[in-house]
């Protein structure tokens, strides 16, 4: 099962905001060591014969994940010693390049001589894990990636809620009285995996109860449309009529997992 690296999760949360990521070559790298969300770790195998392997087959992400379609088979190991793989990695270049993604593999992999490593149909996961971002951006993000589809950065709007929206954004419950979500285009580059408002967004003024707000999420529509990130306010606030309702520079914290 894999993640997404830290390099992957700036470049897409700074896709999804306005700068496009274009898609590279996906290649598939072992490692005996686990490369961790930085790429630091990447320990690749040392047999002469060894290189990454290009794959270009993956399958529509479903439930925030995807996987390979068919296997990837590695160069076969024609010197001696052994080798034991604990973990893959997916890469934007044949040699050195950028880390994508990573993970541990079920069972290790010892390579002796006259072995060819494979890696199963469907046995390489990449996923997002639960909270934060959407289910539905989780997996246009992927096929974006993995070049199933072409995911464009939309005009992001800033939603209020008064209960959890849930992955699926299922739970938006929204105020009446005055309310409107608020199209914001500023945020501040990438890093760490995490973004947040640039400048300050303020919403029209409550013209009675807005309820106790919980929540606030992020959307590709003034209304209805779908839901792209949400989270928990630190403080519930309870708008009412005549407030000023806004974030200030700064104050929504976006995290890809």
């Amino acid at each position: 099962m894999g993640s997404l690296s830290d390099h992957l999760e700036n470049e897409l949360l700074d896709h999804v905001f306005g700068s496009v990521y274009s898609v590279p070559t996906i290649y598939v790298a072992l490692s005996t060591a686990d490369p961790l969300d930085t790429g630091a770790g990447l320990a690749e195998p040392t047999y002469t014969a060894y290189a990454r392997v290009a794959h270009s087959s993956w399958n529509t992400a479903a439930s925030r994940a995807t996987s390979n379609n068919g296997a990837i088979q590695f160069p076969q190991k024609t010197d001696g010693g052994s080798e034991t793989i604990t973990h893959f990695a997916i890469m934007d270049a044949l040699s050195d390049g950028n880390m994508l993604g990573h993970g541990a593999f079920t069972t290790s992999k010892s390579i002796v001589i006259n072995n060819t490593p494979q890696i199963a149909d469907t046995e390489l996961d990449v996923l997002f894990t639960t909270g934060g971002i959407s289910t539905f951006l989780a997996n246009e993000l992927l096929d974006h990636v993995f070049n199933i589809g072409s995911y464009t950065p939309p005009t992001v709007y800033v939603g209020l809620s008064t209960a959890d929206p849930t992955d699926a954004g299922s739970g938006i419950a929204e105020p009446s009285n005055g309310y409107a979500r608020e199209a914001h285009a500023s945020w501040d580059v990438a890093s760490g995996g995490a973004t947040e408002n640039t400048g300050v967004i303020t919403f029209d003024t409550p013209t009675g109860s807005w309820g106790t707000i919980t929540h606030h999420f992020l959307s590709n529509a003034l209304t209805s449309g779908d839901m792209l990130f949400y989270g928990a306010l630190d403080t519930s606030q309870e708008p009412d009529d005549g407030d000023t309702v806004q974030y200030v520079d700064g104050a929504i914290d976006i995290t890809m997992d």
